[in-house]
């Protein structure tokens, strides 16, 4: 996306030029260094010690930079000619650039570019942006772009003939004029510039997290009373004592609190209600960690604050125990039962830190979620642990304890009432499993809601969290699209894509002619027939559960931003948005005119979508393709200013188009996709975009549309989401995080 600089905004083009300056001179000497490092005692680098230094992956380009380097043909290059090379690039103006650009694309040297040599450069194009494309669509895309420069129809391209065609595309023609630095190596993460004042402490950030500061500021100021009712009340005993009574009464708190925020169904139910406006029902897990840390704390300085006294008390001689015996046995009679306080708080510390270690990311997100998910089962040995280890911490999760295990009982029996099945299993790429299983009656679910499923075959007492793809309005059938990332999801794939799976119903021509007479809805399968099972496998789901995307609906202006298989919530989201949307639909019964209500419901208050996909490579497309083809279908008769649905897809491996290699190749994309009205890439109408967005621009665009009020939602990785969360707070806008 591009539009002018908002005023607002500081306009990047108004630094372009001391940015530049700046960064071409620290490349030069980054390449200067390079090249002293790796050339010998005869100071010259042949091809691959050239290669080796710019670390430019692709031979033909490699190649046929060091060819134009090489001045005098000896087959090395000097410090000197590299050097003379490169300051052409930082110096020279637009006219430079082109004819160096018109040198690489010239192979044989003759002065003009032909055919031939126009497909080479763009195949090694398409190998450096790991794009794959059949010989046609490459032959395609280099007729395209040749016959679109060769006015003359002689065969040949000429410089004059470039540099015109060049001319048409005013974005290229602006590259000619940016860093050199970009031209020869792809240019790296570029990180935002820090503010003047440190983040929490800026006005927008106040305004965009004010109830969780508000809850944050309660949970603090509960602590420091609590531990201050606790320890004055201990203060005869001495200064351990009174930290470890105020730790003890603020872990009574923690240990039971600490279960409420991740009451799936309440949470759930609260999101329906005002509630959801003031506390901040999305930010439940992080609460939930930060609790986690606070126990792990307090319990150190409780257990140290214990051993401190208990050693104090051996060393006054008055004592009749050792230190060994008030610390780990029964005798001294420590606690209200039978003196168990002593070896149950041992016993406590120790399974709390086992949690603790196994709940890292470093273990959750390595493959090994079950490591995480069975030791995170502790939590019932130690409430019965604390139920003996502290007097009245039996008190504090008498409320806690009923609602968390009436939650508990009412999972299990509607999950376990009855067996669903899943009909369908399609292999997709990028290691997706899409599932399609039969909805029970009653299952009332919102778009971008989730559940837990499990499947005996696979695993009979594991749960996992998925998202449900399907839409609401979907009535027979749910989907999952599940990426293969863990021990689980592998062997979910792995046993569909080794055989049949276990089973398997036999009779598919039968199953599809009955689906096909009721119906039945096509599926992603479609594409993929040969990674396609009909089958009856036994599973249970327990859901659905909310989440943030719930507020889409409610939203004006909703920018959807997903990156790689962060796409799954707004799969359900985008189809039942098309589908609210076509329910306002009106035809003239006279003149087949059709138009769409503007009346605002309850339901839906949306007057503009923005839908960002980034995604690694061309494959991580092909899954959702089938979808997001269906969604452009129902807006083709829109015009462009009436489309409520604005698409916007990313191919991050793909080269920039601040790289000069890559030039050619979306010249010759964007002609092709001019002609034939549908991108090469992705077969969508949506013009995939190479590299990553540039969140300023795009942001900037979201605001001068007027829209309504702008909320944006994300799901995809956490790094990502600091970002976004810069640019939200930079442009007012509300930001909403999906944890996955």
């Amino acid at each position: 996306m591009s539009m002018p600089g908002d005023p607002a905004q500081p306009d990047p083009e108004d630094c372009r030029g001391t940015m530049s300056a700046k960064e071409d001179a620290k490349w030069l000497q980054w390449v200067t260094h390079q090249f002293e490092t790796i050339a010998g005692e005869d100071r010259e680098i042949d091809l691959q010690e050239f290669k080796t230094a710019l670390k430019v992956k692709e031979s033909f380009f490699a190649e046929r930079f060091f060819t134009l380097f090489d001045s005098d043909g000896s087959g090395t290059i000097t410090l000197r000619e590299l050097q003379e090379a490169l300051t052409l690039l930082i110096h020279g103006n637009p006219m430079d650039k082109l004819q160096f650009l018109f040198q690489v694309y010239d192979v044989n040297g003759n002065g003009s570019i032909d055919a031939d040599e126009l497909r080479t450069v763009l195949q090694s194009c398409l190998r450096e942006s790991a794009i794959s494309l059949p010989g046609e669509k490459l032959d395609q895309l280099t007729l395209a772009l040749f016959e679109s420069a060769d006015k003359d129809c002689s065969g040949d391209i000429t410089f004059e003939e470039l540099r015109d065609e060049l001319q048409r595309f005013p974005e290229v023609m602006e590259n000619l004029t940016i860093s050199a630095a970009h031209w020869l190596k792809p240019p790296t993460i570029q990180r935002h510039l820090r503010p003047h004042r440190p983040r929490p402490l800026t006005s927008a950030y106040w305004h965009s997290h004010q109830s969780q500061l508000l809850c944050l500021a309660t949970y603090m100021g509960l602590h420091v009373l609590l531990f201050a009712l606790a320890a004055s009340a201990h203060r005869a005993l001495g200064i351990s004592v009174m930290v470890a009574k105020g730790c003890g009464q603020c872990l009574n708190f923690d240990c039971s609190f600490i279960a409420v925020l991740m009451l799936r169904r309440c949470l759930t139910w609260l999101r329906a209600t005002w509630l959801a406006q003031v506390l901040p029902l999305d930010q439940n897990i992080q609460f939930h960690q930060l609790m986690g840390y606070v126990v792990v704390g307090l319990s150190l300085v409780h257990t140290v604050a214990h051993i401190v006294n208990f050693a104090l008390q051996t060393q006054s001689k008055s004592s009749p125990f050792q230190f060994w015996e008030l610390l780990l046995t029964t005798r001294p009679g420590i606690g209200w039962i039978h003196g168990l306080a002593s070896p149950t708080g041992v016993a406590l510390l120790l399974l709390l830190l086992l949690m603790f270690a196994c709940s890292s990311s470093c273990v959750r997100r390595s493959g090994h979620f079950e490591v995480f998910y069975w030791t995170h089962l502790f939590y019932l040995p130690m409430w019965i642990l604390l139920i003996l280890h502290g007097p009245n911490f039996w008190k504090w999760l008498l409320v806690p304890g009923i609602l968390f295990f009436l939650e508990k009982a009412i999972g299990l029996s509607v999950s376990r009432i009855a067996a669903l099945s899943i009909v369908e299993v399609n292999l997709l790429p990028s290691k997706v499993t899409h599932l399609v299983i039969k909805r029970p009656p009653l299952f009332n679910y919102r778009p971008g809601d989730y559940l837990y499923l499990n499947i005996p075959t696979i695993a009979r007492y594991e749960w996992h969290p998925f998202t449900i793809s399907s839409t609401p309005e979907q009535k027979d059938t749910i989907w999952l699209h599940i990426r293969s990332e863990g021990q689980w999801t592998n062997r979910l794939y792995e046993s569909f894509k080794a055989s049949d799976p276990v089973d398997c119903d036999s009779k598919r021509l039968s199953r599809s002619l009955r689906r096909r007479r009721s119906h039945w809805r096509p599926q992603v399968s479609e594409m993929f027939p040969e990674n396609h099972q009909f089958c009856n496998i036994k599973c249970y789901i327990d859901g659905p559960y909310g989440t943030p995307t719930r507020r889409i609906f409610a939203s004006e202006h909703a920018v959807l931003i997903g990156a790689g298989i962060g796409i799954t919530p707004f799969a359900s989201i985008l189809q039942s948005i098309v589908y609210r949307y076509q329910k306002r639909k009106r035809v003239c019964p006279s003149c087949q005119h059709s138009w769409t209500e503007g009346i605002q419901d309850n339901d839906m208050k949306l007057h503009k979508v923005d839908f960002i996909w980034i995604n690694r490579d061309q494959r991580s497309f092909e899954w959702f393709v089938s979808l997001l083809t269906k969604l452009e279908m129902d807006q083709a008769e829109e015009t462009p200013e009436g489309r409520f649905l604005e698409m916007h897809m990313y191919m991050t491996s793909a080269l920039s188009k601040n790289d000069m290699k890559a030039i050619g190749l979306q010249m010759a994309l964007d002609l092709v996709a001019k002609k034939e009205k549908k991108d090469s890439i992705t077969g969508l109408q949506t013009r995939t975009q190479p590299g990553r967005p540039d969140w300023n621009k795009v942001f900037q665009k979201v605001a001068a549309e007027n829209k309504g009020k702008v909320q944006v939602f994300f799901c995809g990785s956490p790094a990502l989401a600091k970002v976004l969360k810069v640019h939200c707070e930079q442009f007012s806008f509300r930001f909403f995080q999906e944890n996955f």
